[in-house]
């Protein structure tokens, strides 16, 4: 009998979503097929699957021991999310010459389907750094007597979620700082720099709302900015391994000595980008949109206000949860960016007390204790009287003006 071979080997797995796309979460099950083809008849010890889930660092760092010795420090750690195994087809064996409990796969396709389930732990969300990863794989083996075995490695992606709808990413983020550039024995002006973003949480694709004020009082030409930068920082050994990369940024208008520039909701979009990852006890992912302003010359000044990209996008109802917090930010009063509003008047006396009211008010009150007759006498009278006596005219002027809430600007030059 001529024995055949094996054309393909795939796996292929049933998507819970409409983009064929298979993505998993802790809890569901991950389901799919092996399929194999052949020519002719093969006989097949087993057909395993090997599923697996584990976060992963390591790097290398050189040192020096002495003049002439240096050596490398190797950092790896590992933690396992799980661990699944198998048997498809066949069972374990460890005799391969024994012709006994082999199976007999005709020529043609074959299927043979897979489950397992996740587990209802936090699970780190599918991540490739620099320095580590998070990876979550099926893999197939197909071992038949007297020959190598067939592998195949496919694997998927697991999202922990992040609902953005909560109050503690709801919350604006806000700050201010003041920078005073000094060149030997002279001082000039300092330079300000508040700004405020509507909330902590967002999705990719989402464009946050910047609003910010810069004051340059400072002799130099002055230009902000704004930049989103993700922070991925590894663990190993007690030792902690960081890379910083920018994501997105924005470039303001030049800003020349005296001047101020105010940001009413300048808008900077977050691209596809990987989640926050804070649950990982080797690998953290995290956000931060800076607000800065470029000074030639100097130390920028800068502003960090934290980010968390979520998987679940702001619902309606969760927008109008932080619509106080919104409102404020829109407002801007908290920078003094908005005029004051003329005040309205308040209603005439006529139409808050008629004189029915105001005769039936005045009348003897009967005394029902000690306490009540002790107040008949005369202040009780000018209480009863000034109750219900007219307010003052309104005016639109205020005769005493508080003058601490002017602004102060630029010193001329």
């Amino acid at each position: 009998m001529v024995l055949g071979k094996v054309k393909s080997l795939t796996i292929s797995f049933d998507c819970l979503n409409d983009s064929n796309v298979p993505v998993y979460s802790s809890g569901d099950t991950v389901s799919g097929r092996v399929n194999l083809e052949v020519t002719g008849e093969i006989r097949v010890k087993s057909l395993k699957i090997h599923a697996r889930g584990h976060a992963k660092v390591r790097w290398t760092e050189s040192r020096n021991a002495g003049s002439n010795t240096a050596y490398t420090q190797n950092y790896t750690e590992e933690v396992e999310y799980f661990n699944h195994k198998d048997i498809l087809i066949g069972h374990e064996r460890d005799d391969d010459n024994s012709e006994e409990g082999f199976n007999t796969i005709h020529s043609g396709r074959h299927e043979y389907a897979f489950s397992f389930e996740l587990p209802q732990t936090p699970l780190a969300t599918s991540f490739e750094g620099r320095h580590g990863s998070v990876r979550y794989w099926v893999k197939a083996e197909l071992h038949r007597p007297w020959l190598l075995p067939v592998k195949l490695k496919k694997e998927f992606t697991v999202f922990e979620h992040i609902d953005i709808n909560t109050p503690s990413l709801l919350s604006p983020q806000a700050g201010t700082k003041e920078k005073t550039l000094c060149c030997w024995f002279c001082t000039s002006g300092p330079i300000s720099l508040s700004a405020k973003i509507e909330r902590k949480g967002y999705t990719p694709g989402e464009s946050i709302q910047i609003f910010a004020e810069i004051e340059n009082c400072s002799s130099r030409m002055v230009v902000p900015k704004a930049a989103i930068y993700q922070t991925q920082a590894f663990y190993a050994k007690g030792k902690m391994k960081e890379v910083k990369q920018l994501v997105a940024n924005l470039r303001g208008e030049s800003l020349s000595s005296g001047k101020t520039d105010t940001w009413n909701g300048k808008l900077l979009k977050i691209p596809p980008v990987s989640p926050s990852i804070l649950d990982c006890s080797i690998i953290r992912v995290e956000y931060s949109l800076m607000v800065y302003v470029d000074i030639p010359g100097a130390m920028d000044l800068f502003l960090n206000l934290p980010l968390v990209i979520g998987t679940i996008p702001l619902h309606p109802f969760g927008s109008r949860t932080s619509s106080v917090s919104s409102q404020c930010s829109m407002n801007m009063n908290w920078l003094g960016l908005s005029l004051r509003e003329r005040p309205e008047a308040p209603p005439s006396y006529a139409e808050v007390v008629t004189e029915e009211q105001r005769r039936n008010n005045l009348a003897p009150v009967s005394a029902c204790d000690d306490f009540e007759r002790a107040l008949q006498g005369p202040l009780f009278a000018y209480i009863q009287e000034f109750r219900f006596l007219p307010p003052p005219l309104y005016s639109e002027i205020d005769p005493n003006p508080d003058q601490s809430d002017d602004r102060p600007s630029c010193p001329s030059r």
